[in-house]
């Protein structure tokens, strides 16, 4: 049995980011419900309400939902139009295939007046004689009935034989109620024959042989058969209920049956019953896997590649280390992968499925590094090695230098040297400072201006004038 709960409710409001008391939308439809309730409590802004193909028995607990425009219940075992009157914005109210037969009922939508549109195909009231007038001239306010537009001249014409359509929806309505109570009755019958049935199956000696505790009069011989036998008996057991089982499904399926709630709550109940005996037989195939072995008793490391993915191990010289390619799914999330580098293995988790393999040397953990592409989604360990080198199948341990080592052992060397002064000049020469100065400078080229002639007193032309003053 399908409930409404509060869990329910905010699966299906995730629009709304789970949040109930503001929902305006909300659709329940196929979840097996057959009682209408809480909504009115919990959703109180609803203005759209799906809730088709349940097995909802009446209309109830929606009084308070003032704001609701369409409320759709198709596909349930409605019988009669009730418990609407306080939805005020109510315009449109869908009832397709469902059980109402008190057409009568139809009245207590007189106070909704913002109805527009309404739905009834399907219901053993659509089938009465004069069904469409009824409806028609009961509610003034319906623009749309079963999809179709009323008219002006339509409702007039149902307003004025309205007296008489009434009386025969009433006689007809009579009828179909006399034939519900026989069919309820009949459904009530077939329900206690079940039952019956039932307790006779369970009953011992039902298949026709009795069984007694004869045990201690056979012989350990026929005793040690008996449980050699006793897997093989199961077996038939199980087999010829399996049987049982179809032909008791086949035997409901091709049973003719009324088209009534009663019908359907039958069918529903079947169908559960169906699903809790897979759960059982799924139950008692499943065996707990061991867990799997990663390393022996004995200490060896095992290689294993349970999510088969593609790998490669590449060693890299040049930088003395060892790199894992693996191939991870490219949309996956990367916190479903856990890494763990080992000094002689390294493991990864992908989705709880173990990938181990061992390494050709042993590596530093601390110092190993992970990354995963963007692109490929592929995951790239670099482990580097413990000062190791693979050589011809032999290992020679050589210490990797680092440059810091190798700046000391240059000082270290020069260190060790004796540095001596040498005082012979034959062996050393001195710069001549006499030297340091050249005689000839170098003189860069300029342009010459042409050489000024001054006159002196030996000169015959020259004349001396008092007034002119001495060249200093």
């Amino acid at each position: 049995m399908g409930r409404i709960t509060e869990d329910l409710i905010r699966r299906n409001a995730e629009h709304n980011e789970c949040v109930i008391f503001s929902l305006e939308e909300l659709s329940l439809h196929q979840q097996e419900i057959e009682k209408l309730e809480h909504i009115d409590k919990w959703c109180r802004e609803l203005k759209i309400l799906y809730l088709q193909n349940n097995l909802i028995g009446k209309i109830e607990n929606v009084s308070k939902l003032k704001k609701l425009e369409y409320l759709n219940l198709a596909l349930n075992n409605i019988e009669k139009i009730e418990n609407l009157e306080g939805c005020e914005g109510l315009t449109k109210l869908d009832l397709t295939v469902n059980f109402i037969g008190e057409l009568s009922s139809i009245k207590t939508l007189q106070h909704n007046i913002h109805l527009k549109e309404i739905f009834l195909m399907g219901n053993p009231c659509a089938d009465f004689e004069g069904y469409r007038p009824f409806v028609v001239a009961t509610l003034p306010q319906l623009k749309w009935l079963d999809g179709k537009e009323i008219e002006r001249s339509e409702r007039i014409q149902a307003l004025q034989n309205f007296p008489v359509i009434e009386r025969q929806i009433r006689e007809q309505e009579k009828a179909y109620c006399l034939r519900r109570a026989e069919d309820k009755k009949e459904a009530q019958r077939k329900l206690q024959e079940e039952q019956e049935n039932k307790e006779k199956k369970s009953r011992p000696g039902f298949d026709g042989h009795w069984y007694t505790d004869i045990a201690a009069a056979r012989p350990s011989s026929v005793e040690n058969k008996d449980h050699l036998q006793a897997s093989e008996i199961q077996e038939g057991e199980y087999t010829k209920k399996k049987l049982d089982d179809c032909e008791d499904d086949l035997e409901f399926w091709n049973k003719p049956s009324l088209f009534t709630p009663e019908s359907r709550l039958e069918t529903l109940r079947h169908i559960e019953k169906q699903r809790e005996d897979q759960e059982k037989l799924r139950g008692k195939k499943k065996k707990v896997k061991p867990p799997r072995t990663l390393i022996t008793e004995d200490g060896k490391t095992l290689n294993i590649n349970e999510p088969k993915l593609d790998f490669s191990l590449r060693d890299d010289e040049k930088r003395n280390q060892i790199i894992l390619d693996l191939a991870v799914y490219r949309y996956m999330d990367t916190s479903l992968i856990d890494v763990d580098v080992q000094p002689t293995y390294v493991r990864v988790m992908v989705k709880g499925k173990p990938f181990q393999l061992v390494l050709p040397a042993e590596v530093k953990p601390d110092s190993s590094s992970v990354k995963r592409s963007q692109t490929t989604g592929h995951l790239l360990i670099c482990m580097p090695k413990v000062g190791e080198v693979i050589t011809g199948g032999q290992r020679a341990s050589k210490p990797v230098k680092s440059t810091s080592d190798r700046s000391m052992e240059q000082t270290n060397k020069r260190s060790q040297k004796v540095e001596r002064l040498e005082v012979d000049p034959s062996k050393h020469s001195f710069p001549d400072v006499a030297n340091i100065v050249q005689g000839a400078k170098h003189v860069p080229r300029r342009v010459q201006s042409e050489p000024t002639f001054t006159p002196s007193e030996g000169d015959p032309d020259f004349e001396d004038n008092p007034e002119v003053p001495p060249l200093i």
